[in-house]
Order: structure tokens, then C-alpha cells, then sequence
């Protein structure tokens, strides 16, 4: 028998059910950056590959938020390494070995490695100091260097240096990365 107000024992409770949310959160600016990103792709009918190191996955996390993503998003490498740069990407040791992990010129090889081993017809590299740590007077924390290419195309490259902790410098560089293939994208 039921008495009014109350729940028999395990009846009338959702299990493991979520409760829906009634909080309306804006979308973040990078969140609408990888929509736009997203759109521009489609459009076009291309995909997207993402070579990242020091944001470690977070661009492709970023793109990935975006619902229908896998219409444009192809793949991600992750390659924190300089042996996972060679490895996943054919970065080639002389590259490493003369300019350290933080430069155009690798994050070119990345990018054209992300394109020659995918099947996307885009890619975007990210290699950088997020610090606290690691830092030098040459390559100071926040320095980040960036390559974006198409499958029929040179890559173009460029180093920023941002301000802030670890995860601005890393927020930071996941937003230009992901502007930076809108303006590549805008120019086809």
C-alpha cells in the first residue's frame, strides 16, 4: 500500500540516470572558434588533422566538442616526445636534434607528416613552452611556435609568445591554432 507523498522502495527513482540540466552556460570562445572551424570545413568538404605537443590533445578536444565533428575532424596526434614526433610524424632527428622540439621548422614537419599519414587534406601543428617550466632565454615559457598546410600546398609557419600559467599559454594556443585554419581556409 502507498501512502500519499511517499515512494515504495525502489520504485520511481531514475538508476543512473542523469538529471537533465536546467543551467544555460554560453559557449565558450573556443568553442564557437572550432564551430566556425568546423563549418568552414564542411563546406568545403575537407578534413582536419591536428599534430599537437604542448596542448596535448586539446585542440582535437576542442573540435571535437563540436556535434558532427567526425563530417570534418579526421584524426589527432599527440607527440609530446622527440621520439613520438619521429615515430608518428617522420619529424627527422637532424630537425630535433638542431633546433630542439619548439620550432618552425618542426612543427613544418609535423604538419606535413599529419598530412602524408592521414586522410585529411588539412592539418594543424602546435609545439611550444607552456611552462612553469623549461624555459630559456632564447625560448622563454609562452613561446609557442604553430604550422598549418593543406595536402597541396607549403605550410605556413609563425611563434607567438603568450602570457600567463601553463593553461593560458595552452588555452591560448589551442584558440590561435584553431584561427589560424580559418584563415588558412579562408584563403581557398
Amino acid at each position: 500500500m502507498r501512502v500519499k507523498g511517499k515512494r515504495e522502495k525502489g520504485k520511481g527513482k531514475r538508476s543512473g540516470a542523469a538529471k537533465p540540466s536546467t543551467i544555460h552556460r554560453p559557449p565558450s570562445t573556443m568553442y564557437r572558434i572550432a564551430e566556425e572551424v568546423g563549418a568552414a570545413l564542411k563546406a568545403r568538404r575537407l578534413m582536419l588533422a591536428t599534430a599537437e605537443s604542448c596542448t596535448g590533445g586539446w585542440i582535437a578536444e576542442a573540435v571535437t566538442m563540436v556535434s558532427g565533428s567526425s563530417e570534418w575532424f579526421e584524426r589527432g596526434y599527440v607527440t609530446y616526445t622527440y621520439i613520438s614526433k619521429r615515430e608518428m610524424l617522420g619529424v627527422k632527428e637532424a630537425t630535433l636534434a638542431k633546433h630542439g622540439a619548439v620550432a618552425e621548422a618542426v612543427v613544418r614537419e609535423m604538419v606535413e607528416g599529419a598530412l602524408a599519414r592521414s586522410h585529411a587534406q588539412v592539418a594543424v601543428a602546435v609545439s611550444g613552452i607552456a611552462g612553469p617550466t623549461g624555459g630559456t632565454p632564447g625560448k622563454p615559457v609562452g613561446t609557442v611556435c604553430f604550422a598549418w598546410g593543406m595536402k597541396d600546398g607549403a605550410p605556413r609557419t609563425e611563434t607567438k609568445r603568450f602570457a600567463g600559467g601553463r593553461e593560458a599559454v595552452r588555452r591560448k594556443s589551442v584558440e590561435h591554432a584553431l584561427k589560424g585554419v580559418l584563415g588558412l581556409l579562408a584563403r581557398t
